[in-house]
């Protein structure tokens, strides 16, 4: 049967690798202390050592990424930017996690429950901080399954699109929300700009020191700056397919009313 599995000890048949065709593999989370994410990297970088990150990076749809469609993003993801750009292997393998969590979800969280201990453990080892990132190109709400909630030594951080999702993570579970300038996004940029979170923009040209009334911040350096910075505007540039984005997801500095930016 696909995904048997024994309690807490994990997969007997690792669904994940044979899905990707390969015995071998089999990891969900990346804990290299060199990510192949650069924001992650980065994020590892500027804390000196005092943190060790692991991420989790699945292939997006418009199950993992329900305000994907509303917000316009799906065609402009940076799924195809970084090394995906130039190895097929790497959303291969996003590919396979997704594939693995849509026909066995049951196995899959006893895998990730079992590789998030193996790294809490790490974590207390090495005597640093363990911080987790387990949405880098998807939304999938783990406060609901108890993710966040049953590892408080980790610290998890997220971006979403899904509005409904702010104010309801635990302590341990901090998101920053995306814009969007599209119409039908419209009602989620409303409750996003009620919450206390950071708004996170994608802008086109220079960065404005100011958008809808709230502080702009270089959002390009440090993950875990910006999602503690409070209710700021996370300033991103564009990257990858971004660049082509017309569609309201990027903000075009150029074009943005006097009453918006600064």
């Amino acid at each position: 049967m696909l995904g048997q599995v024994d309690c807490f000890k994990g997969v007997k048949r690792n669904v994940y690798a044979e899905l990707n065709g390969d015995k071998r593999m089999g990891k969900l989370l990346d804990t290299a202390k060199k990510s192949g994410n650069t924001k992650v990297a980065k994020t590892g970088k500027k804390s000196k050592g005092a943190v060790r990150m692991a991420q989790l990076s699945m292939m997006p749809d418009n199950i993992l990424c329900a305000g994907a469609k509303a917000a316009g993003c799906m065609d402009f993801c940076l799924k195809e930017a970084g090394l995906a750009a130039g190895y097929d292997s790497v959303n291969e393998a996003r590919q396979a996690k997704t594939d693995y969590w849509h026909s066995d979800q049951e196995g899959f969280l006893v895998q990730l429950r079992r590789e998030l201990t193996n790294f809490t453990k790490l974590c207390a080892k090495q005597g640093v901080q363990g911080v987790v990132r387990l949405n880098v190109l998807s939304d999938i709400p783990w406060e609901d399954h108890s993710i966040p909630q049953d590892f408080p030594d980790l610290f998890f951080y997220d971006y979403t699109k899904r509005a409904i999702r702010l104010g309801k993570t635990p302590s341990n579970y901090k998101l920053m929300f995306s814009y969007s300038g599209r119409p039908q996004y419209r009602k989620q940029v409303a409750i996003g700009m009620e919450s206390d979170v950071p708004m996170a923009v994608v802008f086109r040209g220079k960065m404005p020191t100011e958008f809808m009334g709230r502080k702009v911040i270089d959002g390009d350096q440090s993950d875990l700056f910006n999602v503690k910075a409070g209710k700021v505007v996370v300033g991103l540039t564009e990257k990858g397919p971004a660049k082509e984005n017309d569609n309201g997801f990027v903000v075009d500095v150029n074009l943005i009313p006097l009453a918006q930016a600064a």
